[in-house]
């Protein structure tokens, strides 16, 4: 399973309606359940960006599909960002 780090910013649409989205961050937990990924952490932020959220997908075709279907809602654009853990890092560093 691969990791990912999803940056997110409400777009006008998502801000005017943000009482809801307390409720849309469980559909969208849900949903990318339903596509076969796993949303682990959601944060608010305070700076650039918005929220923060961690996810776990077995391809990026599948977080491709996930980031595509949240993005299509119109209530956030996001940045993924793959990520590599600590151990993968050490390795990477040691065969250089």
């Amino acid at each position: 399973m691969g990791k990912y780090i999803v940056l997110a910013n409400w777009t006008d649409k998502g801000i005017a309606s943000i009482k809801e989205s307390p409720e849309r961050v469980k559909a969208v937990r849900a949903m990318a359940k339903n596509i076969g990924c796993e949303m682990q952490d959601f944060y608010m932020t305070i700076g650039p960006y918005d929220m923060v959220v961690t996810i776990e997908a077995p391809s990026d075709q599948i977080m491709a599909k996930f980031a595509l279907s949240v993005g299509r809602a119109g209530n956030v654009r996001t940045t993924t960002l793959k990520a590599i853990s600590e151990e993968s890092f050490g390795e990477i560093v040691t065969d250089l």
